[in-house]
């Protein structure tokens, strides 16, 4: 019941596998970092478990809860619990990021009902909250989502997005990428501060330096669709100083 279980998951997109039979466990109090090469499968595993329409699994299943999240529809994935923080968040012209929030937060937390003044209440209040704790000015939720926005202010923008409804298995996909380094620390920062024995987290990243201020419990390499070793925070490490090469096929 605590733990996402993903069991020999194989991933096809446009005709191509790009999975090819990926097995991995993440518990509630835990945080893996997916480390590994470009198109080596990271990002569609993300998707997968997310249930985008465009990767199409062809075997395997990802357990959570007692059900095979395969089965269900992404909004009924999220309501269980699961979040995605996309590596190129999208602009939507016309929504504010504060209405966005509440719209997600009402279906989420409050099952889309008519809202209470108890349930608005509550989310004005924490959304005051985690706005002061991600360092952002509280005209940003007043902003067309991620219309204009730094690179930085996407990746907030996506953070805060979590704070706000508070996931029990969140997956961030290359969170870290195009941020300096005071939007790193702040990014960081906001993920550390949901960690608990309730949350859990699949950390993808290119780099060592987020995992430096994340501390992760457990780091995986992805390589050619399939996870090719695990380790603990040190494997992260010796990937910066050795590259990849030593772990695929042709490597020294």
């Amino acid at each position: 019941m605590d733990e996402l279980k993903i069991k020999n998951l194989r991933v096809f997109v446009e005709g191509k596998e790009i999975l090819k039979g990926v097995n991995l466990t993440i518990r509630k109090g835990e945080v893996h970092a997916l480390m590994g090469p470009n198109g080596s499968g990271k990002s569609t595993l993300a998707y997968a478990i997310m249930g985008h329409p465009k990767y199409k699994v062809v075997e395997g299943e990802i357990i959570y809860k007692g059900a095979n999240l395969l089965d269900l529809k992404p909004e009924e994935r999220a309501k269980m619990g699961i979040f995605l923080a996309f590596q190129y968040p999208v602009e939507v012209e016309g929504v504010t990021l504060a209405h966005l929030l509440w719209s997600a937060f009402r279906n989420t937390r409050g099952n889309g009902d008519t809202p209470t003044p108890e349930l608005m209440l509550t989310f004005r209040r924490m959304l005051k909250e985690k706005v002061k704790l991600l360092k952002l000015d509280e005209e940003f939720l007043d902003r067309y989502l991620n219309v204009g926005f730094s690179g930085g202010e996407k990746k907030r923008a996506e953070i805060l997005q979590m704070a706000v409804l508070e996931p029990e298995i969140a997956i961030l996909d290359e969170t870290d990428s195009g941020l300096d380094i005071d939007s790193l620390k702040v990014v960081s920062g906001g993920i550390n501060r949901m960690r608990s024995k309730d949350f859990g987290a699949l950390v993808i990243t290119h780099y060592q330096r987020i995992l430096q201020y994340l501390k992760p419990d457990f780091v995986h390499v992805m390589a050619d669709g399939r996870i090719v070793k695990s380790g603990g925070p040190e494997l992260a490490g010796e990937l910066e100083e050795r590259g990849y090469g030593w772990l695929t096929k042709g490597g020294d």
